[in-house]
């Protein structure tokens, strides 16, 4: 908790006025989505599992306004679930290779962080269609997954590597896809501007 009081506490002092800053520059604010691509499989199987998590949006949001209040909800939610979730493998946790799930049992790989922040901020009353599972890679070429919050200030990342909620393009990472703002089981590819690493994410 005294974390978390820190942490807000920063963002009260200077940080809060981040989405404010945005602007095309070097660091563009939007994601570019360059047609339909195959969702992860994990993605496509947990869907299966949960379908309503997983169901056409009913109202579409064309973006989310980055109040003051959501703003600091974002990074209260990112280090919540951060601080309670401890890393763990798919196939330390469930003998599997990639098995996309709620870490209800306190332990989670990195699209479990995601999937996990995603619910809370619905429960928030964030729009379902602004908050979107996104797969990366980071710059050691490893596949990750962060969720992604499209903002009328930018796209925002929600990682489980640090407490920081960054806007997409002030990462080190290569963006491959992303879920479709239309429907949850539908993903776009992103085209960033950044070579492209050779191999695939599930």
């Amino acid at each position: 908790m005294k974390n978390l009081a820190t942490l807000i506490a920063a963002v009260v002092a200077g940080l809060v006025l981040a989405p404010q800053a945005v602007s095309a520059g070097p660091h563009p604010a939007f994601m570019t989505e360059t047609g339909p691509t195959s969702p992860p499989i994990g993605h496509y199987e947990f869907c299966e599992r949960e379908p309503a998590s997983c169901a056409a949006h009913t109202a579409n949001a064309a973006s989310l306004t980055l109040t003051r209040e959501r703003w600091h909800m974002l990074l209260k939610v990112n280090h919540a679930v951060n601080t309670e979730i401890m890393p763990e493998t798919d196939e330390a946790a469930y003998g599997m290779e990639e098995y996309w799930t709620y870490p209800d049992h306190g332990v989670g790989d990195c699209e479990d962080y995601a999937l996990l922040k995603r619910k809370r901020l619905k429960a928030e009353g964030f729009p379902a269609s602004v908050l979107l599972l996104t797969v990366v890679r980071r710059p050691n070429g490893e596949g990750h997954a962060v969720l992604t919050v499209h903002t009328d200030r930018g796209d925002f990342v929600l990682d489980n590597m640090h407490d920081r909620v960054l806007l997409w393009s002030e990462t080190d990472y290569t963006y491959l896809k992303r879920q479709s703002s239309l429907d949850a089981k539908r993903w776009e590819k992103i085209s960033n501007g950044r070579p492209a690493l050779v191999g695939s994410v599930r």
